[in-house]
């Protein structure tokens, strides 16, 4: 079976090879785990966030550096496609699993996840589990992990502490940037599974979105970063599945469906204090969703990109 943590730790073996090329900073831990910063105090850059981005995939999908043009105005974007969505997306990339040991917590995504099962839901759901003796984590965090959280992660993916390894990323970095954009197929595949869909019908998927200018505040970045998916992303999918489902799920699945559609979602942020719990979930999906039957070959495509809001959102 497919071991997502080996994938990724072959991607991981290269970062720690070209410190100096990806411009991150790698340290150890007391208990022999590896912290890896691309973006917290290390500079990081792009290559280092599409690093990241496959990585957190558990090396089951690849992500490229492009440029597109939305509404005049001309962004850099990442390109991500990945021929396991099911476990690429869901069992690694998916921001599934809540870090609290001690005083530390940190929104942890990777391979990491499929030996520690969390949540054990999803993969009961796509019917996987990883058999590894390494484990790779992507730490969401404005801190260094602590000694005891590495301890306490790597009991829970049950590795030797020393064969850990943890990549931190920020939000406000380039880095951060580039992998929150990386996640615009995850983002398609997340909401196609809250409509219903099978997750392991979906054979195949693709995607792109901007990488938006970084900003120093957390709350615009988050904003920018979230925009980019929201008003910019576009998702494809290839799905074992009957045409009549495949339409009525392509019409449900584009953000636009949602009733807080239109507005930077820094302004919808702010409005109920970040608590995104008050946020109409339908919000959290691609600008645009494309489902294609395997079986006929029918496509279905709703949606569209809203460079307005794009622009509103760099001008915010």
């Amino acid at each position: 079976m497919l071991s997502i943590n080996r994938l990724a730790y072959k991607l991981v073996e290269e970062l720690l090879s070209e410190p100096e090329l990806y411009r991150i900073e790698v340290s150890k831990l007391p208990c022999g785990s590896t912290v890896i910063d691309t973006g917290l105090e290390a500079p990081g850059g792009y290559a280092a966030g599409l690093m990241v981005t496959r990585i957190a995939m558990g090396g089951a999908g690849e992500a490229h550096l492009s440029y597109a043009d939305y509404g005049g105005l001309k962004l850099p974007t990442v390109v991500v496609s990945t021929d396991h969505p099911a476990i690429a997306l869901f069992g690694a990339q998916l921001a599934g699993w809540r870090i609290k040991a001690g005083d530390y917590t940190a929104d942890a995504s990777g391979p990491g996840r499929a030996l520690a099962l969390k949540p054990k839901k999803v993969y009961q759901k796509i019917e996987y589990k990883d058999e590894a003796d390494v484990a790779v984590l992507l730490l969401e965090t404005d801190r260094r992990p602590t000694d005891e959280a590495a301890r306490f992660i790597a009991e829970k993916c049950g590795v030797d502490p020393r064969d850990l390894y943890l990549l931190l990323t920020s939000t406000t970095s380039i880095a951060g940037m580039v992998q929150i954009s990386g996640r615009v197929v995850e983002t398609g595949l997340f909401r196609l599974d809250v409509l219903g869909l099978d997750l392991k019908k979906v054979e195949y998927g693709v995607g792109y979105a901007p990488i938006m200018p970084v900003h120093g505040d957390w709350g615009k970045a988050m904003g920018r970063a979230e925009d980019a998916l929201t008003y910019g992303g576009v998702t494809h999918f290839i799905v074992d599945e009957e045409e009549e489902i495949l339409k009525e799920l392509a019409e449900k699945a584009p953000s636009s469906t949602s009733k807080e559609y239109g507005k930077p979602s820094y302004e919808i942020y702010k409005a109920v204090n970040f608590d995104f719990t008050q946020i109409d979930p339908a919000l959290f999906a691609p600008a645009v969703v494309g489902l294609t039957s395997l079986r006929t070959g029918a496509t279905y495509i709703a949606g569209e990109v809203n460079p307005e809001i794009i622009k509103r959102s760099i001008a915010t």
